[in-house]
C-alpha cells in the first residue's frame, strides 16, 4: 500500500498511474470530494491525514508548498515514526531542508522530488522526476517511482532535487514569458501571430546549439568575445527596450535583461562573450 496526499491534478495523476501498475493507494486531500474520483478507480479514502499516514510505510506528498506538509502532517505526528516521507511538492532549496529536518525530528526518514512534466504527462515516456535525500532510502523505492516518471537521483544533499526543480522552471517561465512578451511585441504592428509563430519555434529549437559551448566557457571561467560580445549585444537588449516602449507594452522583461548586460560592461566585460554576464549574475544585487 502507498498513500498519496494532495490530490491536485498532479496528485490524483499520479495515484492514477500507480492504481494502474497494480499498487493499492490510500488518499487523503483537504477538500473531500477530490479523491472521489480516483477512489471509484479503486483508491481507498482516509478519513484524516493520520490514518492516512498509518495506511502505508511510504508516504507521497502532492501539495502547494512545504508548508502545507506542516500542516497537514502537524495533525500526524504521532503516525509519522518509521514512515518514509517523499514531498514531490514545491518549494525551496532550503526549506527542503528545513522540511527534511522536521520530519527526521518526528522519527520518519524524508526523500525530497520535483516533477519536472504538467499532470497529463505523468507515467508518460517523457516525464522524469528530481529526487534528493539518503540513498538506501531512495533505492528501496525507485522502482515505485519510476512509475511516475524517469527518477533521476541527484545525491544525498535533501536541497538538490528542488535546486535542479527550481532552475528547471527558471528555464521555463523565462522562456515562456519572453515568447509572450515577442508575441505582445509583434501584435503590436497588427501582425497575427500565426505569422511569427514559425519562426519563433525555430529560435527555440535552435538554444541547445549555445549550451554546451556555454557551460564549458562558465566552468572555466573564460569569456572569449570573438564572436558575440556584451557591448554588441547589450546594444540589441536596449534596441528591445526601446522597441517595447515604442509598442506601448510592457518593458519589465526587456530591462531586467538590459540592466545584465549594462552591469557587465560596467564591470569590464564589455569585450568578452555574453556568458560573462554569470559573473555579475552570481555576485547577485544589493
Amino acid at each position: 500500500m502507498i498513500t498519496l496526499i494532495g490530490l491536485g491534478p498532479m496528485g490524483q495523476a499520479m495515484v492514477r498511474v500507480l492504481l494502474e501498475n497494480g499498487h493499492g493507494v490510500t488518499v487523503w486531500n483537504r477538500t473531500a470530494a477530490r479523491a472521489d474520483g480516483v477512489v471509484a478507480a479503486g483508491a481507498v479514502r482516509a478519513e484524516t491525514p493520520a490514518d492516512a499516514v498509518s495506511a502505508s510505510e511510504l508516504v507521497l506528498l502532492s501539495l502547494t508548498d512545504y508548508a502545507a506538509m506542516y500542516d497537514i502532517l502537524g495533525k500526524a505526528e504521532d503516525a509519522l515514526a518509521g514512515k518514509v516521507i517523499v514531498n514531490l511538492s514545491s518549494d525551496t532549496p532550503e526549506k527542503t531542508r528545513e522540511a527534511a529536518d522536521w520530519v527526521k525530528a518526528r522519527g520518519a526518514q524524508f526523500v525530497a522530488g520535483g516533477v519536472m512534466v504538467p499532470a497529463p504527462l505523468v507515467g508518460k515516456e517523457e516525464a522524469y522526476v528530481f529526487y534528493s535525500g539518503p540513498t538506501d532510502v531512495f533505492e528501496k523505492y525507485r522502482d515505485i517511482l519510476a512509475l511516475i516518471g524517469r527518477a533521476d537521483f541527484l545525491g544525498e544533499d535533501v536541497r538538490l532535487a528542488q535546486l535542479f526543480y527550481q532552475a528547471q522552471l527558471d528555464i521555463f517561465l523565462n522562456a515562456l514569458s519572453a515568447f509572450l512578451h515577442a508575441t505582445a511585441l509583434i501584435r503590436s504592428a497588427g501582425v497575427p501571430i500565426a505569422k511569427f509563430l514559425p519562426y519563433a519555434k525555430e529560435n527555440y529549437a535552435m538554444m541547445d546549439f549555445y549550451l554546451e559551448a556555454a557551460a564549458e566557457q562558465v566552468e572555466k571561467g573564460e569569456h572569449p568575445g570573438d564572436e558575440a560580445n556584451v557591448t554588441m549585444m547589450g546594444a540589441s537588449a536596449d534596441h528591445i527596450v526601446q522597441a517595447s516602449r515604442d509598442a506601448g507594452i510592457d518593458v519589465v522583461l526587456p530591462e531586467a535583461i538590459k540592466a545584465h548586460y549594462d552591469r557587465a560592461i560596467a564591470a569590464g566585460h564589455g569585450r568578452s562573450s555574453w556568458t560573462s554576464l554569470y559573473e555579475v549574475i552570481k555576485e547577485g544585487r544589493e
